[in-house]
């Protein structure tokens, strides 16, 4: 393990994944420690405008359509990202850990489908911890009708 690692935080909506990630580049940033954070999907210039799309509630994709949009939109971070791997510690709101959930178990999407384009995608970054966020039905609920905004999923 690096000692500048790759942390993921996973979870479905409203399971506290922004606040807790939030939390922890509060904590880095007055320890001035360095770090990148990024959203998934989004996160990137490019990426973000993969966001609008997909996210759109107007948008009606294939579930195909819809994993390479994500994967587009993780590709293009993942470029970027590569500059800062074992130079600063990355954190990411949401992986592959969420493509497969919402596209292989969700939606039915090939799951070596899902893993070949991340083998190629990927290539060598790797993560050193994941953190699964989870939140019962009641309060997930609650949250979600507290958003002033809500996409298509």
């Amino acid at each position: 393990m690096s000692n500048k690692p790759v942390i993921v935080f996973e979870g479905i909506e409203c399971s506290g994944k922004s606040l807790h990630i939030n939390n922890v580049c509060k904590f880095l940033k007055k320890k001035k420690i360095p770090y990148i954070c990024l959203r998934e999907p989004g996160g990137s210039k490019n990426s973000e405008i993969i966001r609008k799309l997909i996210l759109n509630k107007k948008s009606n994709f294939n579930r195909n359509t819809d994993l390479f949009l994500y994967s587009a939109s993780r590709s293009e971070n993942i470029q970027k990202l590569k500059k800062f791997h074992k130079k600063k510690i990355i954190l990411i709101d949401r992986f592959i850990d969420s493509t497969i959930a919402y596209q292989h178990f969700g939606f039915g999407v090939d799951l070596n489908l899902i893993k070949k384009i991340h083998s190629v995608i990927l290539n060598d970054f790797k993560i050193d911890f994941t953190f699964l966020n989870i939140v019962n039905n009641k309060n997930m609920l609650s949250r979600l009708r507290k958003r002033n905004k809500l996409n298509r999923y």
